[in-house]
């Protein structure tokens, strides 16, 4: 026995490897250099299938993502207190309710995201949840259970180097600090909601960062954490809108000295200066005629074409795609074990991470839609 440790002592103090490195997602200079902090971080390693995510990629690579290109940021959304909450009472039990404007959060910024749902719950628990909450697939394209988070002390925490994606393209909203701990820089927190607290209309929810994230993958920001470091501590929102109406008042300002925006009547230049008298002598309010959109503006209107042309297809398929949805629910009961030999056996084989190619998903067999969205009307 004492010769079998010392044998281990001796091999556990070796250099590193590069695939060791990789696994521990260090550099060789971040790792420990002596022999026995190699020895000790060998040895607690042996812990780490309790403590570290079941996979060492949590999402498969972006280059094997049809039209990823299109969308090179990913947002990683918690799901309890930021998407919903859940309330219980003797009469009722558990009752879970969508955070106001959470459908449109979810459908519009999946035009600019890949969207992940990472939550500290199970999925057994989770999963009803999340089918609400996207009933098709169509616009979470993945989603991460209790499974794929990494235990730090006593911290539950969602490490997005785990993620297999560039973290200056990652923004994590969340409402739990230790849920962040590990990329504070890539994070946005928000106050916890529960149910039946409306958004305070100074803010509007969640829909109120729309603007703020739909900018930065129009304008294509390359490293996020510098801006969102920008507007730490600062109710982000507001902030962003008063920058964005600077923007527009240059942009009128631009205009207003072009020689070829300027009126050429009295008239008009007196409506332009809002002084034009109707016949009510009321002071006219319209806006200058013929302002071009700003590129912003034009992006934006592009994208609420895109999201209402979305809610047609989906309207208009709704049928074919409830047959495809029960299609696949019966589909997965079948595939349910039906002995412990089977229970065992997959066990023996390993669960495929998610999103990977063994993982099949409802997305493949939806129609077109879940591939491509359609495009605006022209």
């Amino acid at each position: 026995m004492l010769v079998g440790a010392g044998y281990y002592l001796s091999k556990s103090g070796r250099d590193w490897t590069e695939e060791e490195l990789k696994s521990m997602r260090v550099t060789r200079e971040q790792a420990p250099t002596s022999w026995w902090g190699r020895a000790a971080a060998r040895t607690t390693g042996m812990f780490d299938w309790f403590i570290k995510p079941a996979w060492d990629d949590l999402l498969p690579p972006k280059e094997s993502i049809p039209f990823s290109n299109e969308r090179p940021y990913t947002l990683v959304l918690s799901l309890d207190d930021l998407l919903v909450s859940s309330v219980w009472d003797r009469q009722n039990g558990w009752r879970t309710a969508k955070r106001p404007g959470v459908d449109y959060f979810l459908r519009y910024l999946s035009q600019f995201y890949e969207i992940v749902i990472f939550t500290s719950q199970n999925s057994y628990t989770a999963e009803p949840i999340l089918e609400a909450l996207d009933r098709y697939m169509f616009y979470i394209s993945f989603r991460l259970f209790r499974e794929s988070t990494h235990t730090i002390g006593s911290k539950v925490v969602k490490d997005l180097s785990y993620l297999n994606r560039d973290l200056s393209k990652v923004i994590v909203i969340d409402t739990h600090p230790d849920h962040v701990s590990a990329q504070p820089e890539n994070a946005i927190l928000l106050p916890k909601w529960k149910v039946g607290q409306d958004d305070p209309e100074s803010d509007g929810g969640l829909v109120a960062f729309i603007p703020f994230l739909e900018s930065i993958a129009i304008y294509r920001v390359p490293d996020v954490r510098p801006l969102l470091k920008a507007y730490e501590g600062k109710d982000i929102p507001l902030e962003y809108a008063k920058m964005e109406a600077a923007d527009k008042q240059r942009h009128l300002e631009k205009w207003a000295k072009d020689p070829r925006s300027r009126p050429k009547t009295g008239h008009n230049l007196a409506h332009w200066a809002g002084l034009d008298i109707s016949k009510t002598g009321e002071r006219a309010t319209a806006a200058p005629p013929n302002v071009p959109l700003t590129y912003l503006e034009a992006k934006r209107r592009e994208a609420q074409l895109r999201y209402l042309d979305d809610l047609k297809f989906v309207e208009a398929n709704s049928a074919k795609l409830e047959k495809l949805r029960e299609e696949d629910r019966q589909a997965a009961m079948a595939d349910v074990p039906g002995s412990l030999l089977d229970v065992v056996s997959r066990m023996r084989s390993g669960t495929p991470p998610p999103g990977s190619p063994n993982a099949e998903t409802t997305s493949e067999k939806s129609p077109e839609k879940a591939s491509s969205p359609p495009s605006p009307p022209s």
